[in-house]
């Protein structure tokens, strides 16, 4: 466990952004204290977990920077001093972006991809005064949403289960915040990456709209539905963290349509205990999906209502039956769980991101990423990548990654997402749903079983929001967690929603 140190530090698992803010105001602690903190921490903590890759050297020199700051009365950011990690795909100047792969690191035998620049969300952090700590651990690619067990850094544990798969993508992340080497992580979704290792370390996961985060400077597997978004143990500091996240820039074109959508005062304004009260939720049922959950999954769900309940919400069983919502979903063969529609584009992708990266990149076209990777062909059949062979729309932008895809499969499903989730919301004058985020609990941590999610595929092709909150714990000690979904842009809605059912609950135990 971690101790409080000589400065007056409360145990790095009780302190939030806010309480960051407020003790560097009033003196009780400085950003190098709890910077020093950190640092101690992942020392402690990182050799069993394994989440942190690079640890960054900086991390010390920007906490006296901003101790100085605050000493000479100037401005800070709003996460000033607040550590933080960065999930590896995501460019952060002076460190490769391996995405977890041997090939794509010098010192497994691979090429660096060095960036010239941040990334915007990375930017973004630094601009709000985050400490970070360093960059965290992923799959392959990113390609597995249950573990990072591929990875050339090895496997990450799952700090509130070692049995159990931490989740994927952003296992790393995850791991570090449940860990308490850092209060909050950013981490990215394009199947489950953000809100399936939240849910299964007991954390508090948002998934945004697919637009409101910038995705440029990010190793990609779909610019349509990739979102960068926060990882924290509270939905106050989730919150906190996607205010200084979200917005337009010139680099991503699609955050133009989240001008207008954010809250002036920021995610974490005007949070309440009463956040549920009159909220009419949706529940989680074969009109949505026919996958049955487990007994003992729909023990606790059938608990988390009568919370919800308490709280003041107003449950709507399966508003979805009656539609065809449930016949979209189609697993994509060879994707264990998955329909990968959206994930056509790869090649563009990975195309503009080596652009990206400037002109002394090591790697500056698909056709030189295959060549450098041909060793483990990810679009081989059985590779990480082969199902993609299976979409209609894959051909084409494979023969020409220069020119943009047209993907008109993935824009119908989207369409057809889209318009019956507005029917459905205007039919039962809907706020929100609430689901149990997995099916069933975690699988072991080596196990060949993946994660059994009920909003993978809907969620990210529809491109909606969605936020993960802990709702107690298996019999096994696995955590199990709710996930409130929306409507797009709603993110304000669900997250006063979230804090109303954490704060009624208080469910989750430290895992450290």
């Amino acid at each position: 466990m971690t101790t409080p140190s000589e400065t007056s530090l409360p145990p790095l698992g009780d302190l939030t952004v806010a309480a960051i803010r407020e003790g560097l105001a009033a003196g009780t602690f400085t950003a190098e204290d709890l910077a020093n903190a950190a640092i101690a921490q992942v020392k402690a903590m990182n050799g069993t977990y394994n989440a942190i890759i690079f640890e960054n050297e900086a991390a010390l020199e920007t906490a006296r920077d901003i101790d100085r700051r605050i000493a000479a009365g100037e401005p800070v950011g709003a996460l000033a001093g607040v550590p933080i990690v960065v999930k590896d795909p995501m460019d952060m100047k002076g460190f490769p972006s391996t995405a977890g792969w041997r090939l794509l690191y010098s010192g497994t035998g691979g090429v660096d991809l060095m960036p010239e620049r941040d990334s915007p969300v990375v930017a973004r952090m630094r601009a709000a005064d985050a400490v970070i700590l360093g960059k965290t651990n992923v799959p392959i690619l990113s390609g597995t949403g249950t573990h990072a067990n591929n990875s050339w850094a090895g496997p990450t544990i799952n700090p509130a289960a070692p049995d159990r798969a931490p989740g994927g993508s952003s296992a790393g992340t995850a791991a570090a915040v449940a860990s308490h080497m850092a209060v909050v992580g950013l981490a990215e979704e394009t199947g489950g990456s953000i809100q399936n290792p939240a849910a299964a370390q007991g954390l508090v996961g948002i998934k945004p709209t697919i637009g409101l985060v910038p995705n440029a400077g990010v190793v990609p597997l779909s610019s349509n539905r990739d979102v960068v978004g926060p990882i924290a143990r509270t939905v106050a500091d989730a919150a906190e963290c996607l205010t200084a996240l979200a917005g337009f820039t010139t680099e991503d074109p699609k955050t133009l349509a989240s001008v207008g959508k954010i809250p002036v005062a920021g995610y974490a304004a005007g949070l309440s205990k009463d956040g549920l009260k009159g909220k009419r939720l949706g529940l989680y049922g074969p009109g949505w999906r026919p996958d049955q959950l487990s007994e003992e999954t729909a023990a606790l769900y059938a608990r988390a209502q009568k919370e919800l309940e308490a709280a003041g919400a107003i449950l709507v069983g399966d508003p979805f039956a009656g539609t065809d919502f449930a016949s979209l979903r189609q697993v994509t063969p060879g994707a264990p769980f998955f329909d990968g529609h959206g994930l056509e584009s790869l090649p563009f992708d990975i195309t503009n991101y080596l652009r990206r990266l400037g002109p002394n990149a090591a790697l500056k076209s698909w056709a030189e990423f295959v060549e450098a990777t041909k060793e483990e062909d990810v679009l081989a059949e059985g590779g990480i990548m082969g199902y993609l062979h299976a979409l209609p729309d894959f051909a084409p932008c494979l023969a020409d990654p220069e020119t943009p895809p047209a993907l008109p499969a993935f824009i119908e499903l989207k369409r057809r997402y889209l318009e019956l989730l507005d029917a459905v919301f205007e039919g039962h004058a809907l706020d929100g749903l609430v689901y149990p985020q997995m099916i069933q609990e975690l699988p072991g941590l080596h196990s060949e079983d993946v994660i059994r999610e009920t909003t993978v595929g809907e969620l990210n092709i529809a491109g909606i929001p969605g936020i993960t909150v802990p709702a107690g714990y298996y019999a096994s000690g696995a955590p199990f967690e709710l996930i409130f979904l929306g409507k797009q842009w709603s993110e304000a809605d669900l997250i006063r929603m979230a804090y109303a059912y954490e704060q009624a609950t208080l469910h989750r135990k430290p895992a450290v």
